[in-house]
């Protein structure tokens, strides 16, 4: 049987009318059947569209023109969006962004987890879902003579030097990027050049606590030394005051890695603090900290209504991070065992629990897969299991641990909606019934979203 052609060929000019959205926001329209995706475009919008690219069964677009506007479209107040790619919704309203991402949640629970019946709240948005990101990490370049920082452009490592702000990014980290990216270039600090793996200044991150405003700044080079150090110490911490660390942080490796292993601190504290809720979290440069607390609160008091811990209960929270949730469950729970594999996180989120005078709560370094099971086999029978794995979801084996503990509920905080209906799918075949489903934007004018999933034990299995 001959191969049928697709009904458009790469190059064309075509006009279009959008009929959905895909998952990362792209508009989809058909010709004669055949999709074509196309970046910016919104469904019922009329629009001119290149075809850039051309598969079997479907194709890529290029949005040339819009002929009918949607009414969710708008103006993106970023100056370099249609470059940068960071964010992919900013042309389109907030509510539209919030309905889209229920509806990726939507999707995933019917064609993976097979719950069509399973409730999929509406997302729980921002009432200013802009300048929330508390943490800027931006590569260092050099044009005409001088530095440069921005953001990489979409599918390359070209910086984009035209850039002044991030509209995500907190403000007072935008100003501390471009107080060091000044002070460097007026003393002839020079650019890192990825090309030659030569140079010194590779990075500028900074953190900043969103309650305490303390700020943290990052400088990362490919040498062991900082050129005029001092000097440029002297001049960020006498200009900012709520600037409270420097740190030193050296990658001399030909890496897309943005932070090297040595670490040390050339000016102030080790930790910056920040507070959710109730919470004190001290925040070190390495440290994995939400970088949007006002939703994470969102997101925990979430979970934590989920979990409906009692005084009395038990409770397993794994891939703690730093302790996060584990500190908020402790608040309620008997007691609270959180399980990392990254030692450094397990050693924060000790140090936060005696932060907040916290003893309920302890934590081990380990596989949840393997630690769990061993758990086990020790007589540990958690009332509660709370996990929040990175986006390829949970080990099979870890989900079978789980359910042969046989915790009164679960409660899945996931970053990736494809992963979590796949893991569902899993728990429900162990005896562990969805009740709901929770997405949260964690991350506005991006594709991203949150959610938190309500998993009871089925008894009558």
């Amino acid at each position: 049987m001959a191969k049928q052609a697709a009904p458009v060929k790469k190059n064309q000019t075509i006009t279009l009318t959008f009929e959905d959205l895909t998952h990362e926001g792209n508009g989809v329209g058909k010709v004669n059947g055949y999709p074509l995706f196309v970046p910016h475009g919104l469904p019922g919008e009329e629009a001119v569209v290149k075809v850039v690219k051309v598969n079997k069964n479907f194709g890529f677009g290029k949005l040339l023109e819009v002929n009918q506007a949607s009414d969710d479209r708008v103006e993106p107040p970023c100056d370099v969006y249609y470059k940068c790619g960071g964010c992919q919704l900013q042309h389109m309203s907030y509510d539209m962004q919030l309905e889209m991402k229920r509806n990726q949640v939507k999707n995933v629970m019917r064609k993976i987890a097979h719950m069509e019946e399973v409730p999929v709240h509406s997302t729980l948005g921002m009432n200013d879902p802009w300048r929330y990101r508390n943490k800027i990490q931006i590569p260092v370049g050099k044009k005409n003579g001088e530095l440069i920082t921005g953001f990489y452009q979409k599918r390359s490592h070209h910086i984009i030097d035209d850039m002044d702000t991030c509209v995500i990014q907190d403000d007072s980290n935008d100003r501390l990027v471009e107080a060091v990216r000044r002070i460097a270039d007026r003393l002839d600090i020079e650019a890192y050049d990825e090309q030659h793996n030569r140079g010194v200044l590779r990075h500028i991150m900074v953190r900043t606590g969103r309650e305490t405003n303390d700020a943290m700044i990052v400088i990362v080079t490919r040498t062991q030394k900082i050129p005029y150090q001092d000097k440029l110490i002297n001049e960020l911490t006498e200009t900012y005051p709520h600037v409270k660390s420097i740190i030193h942080n050296v990658n001399n490796e030909r890496t897309n890695v943005i932070m090297g292993k040595k670490t040390k601190v050339i000016w102030g504290d080790e930790y910056i603090y920040d507070t959710i809720g109730e919470v004190r979290f001290a925040i070190s440069a390495k440290s994995f900290y939400q970088v949007n607390p006002p939703q994470t609160k969102v997101l925990y008091d979430k979970a934590l209504e989920y979990a409906n811990i009692g005084a009395n209960d038990i409770v397993v929270d794994a891939y703690c991070g730093i302790g996060t949730i584990s500190l908020f469950l402790a608040q309620q729970a008997k007691k609270v065992y959180g399980i990392e594999v990254v030692p450094e996180a397990i050693s924060d989120a000790k140090k936060n629990a005696k932060l907040n005078g916290i003893t309920n709560a302890e934590f081990v370094v380990g596989e949840a897969e393997k630690v769990m099971p061993w758990w086990k086999a020790q007589g540990l029978r958690p009332d509660v299991i709370v996990v929040d794995p990175p986006r390829k979801g949970c080990e099979v084996d870890f989900l079978n641990a789980m359910i042969e503990m046989e915790p009164k509920r679960i409660v899945y905080v996931s970053c990736n909606p494809s992963t979590l209906a796949r893991d569902l799918k899993i728990l429900d075949e162990g005896g562990y019934e969805t009740k709901e489903v929770q997405p949260v934007d964690m991350f506005p004018q991006t594709n991203h979203v949150e959610c938190v999933a309500w998993l009871e034990r089925n008894l009558s299995n």
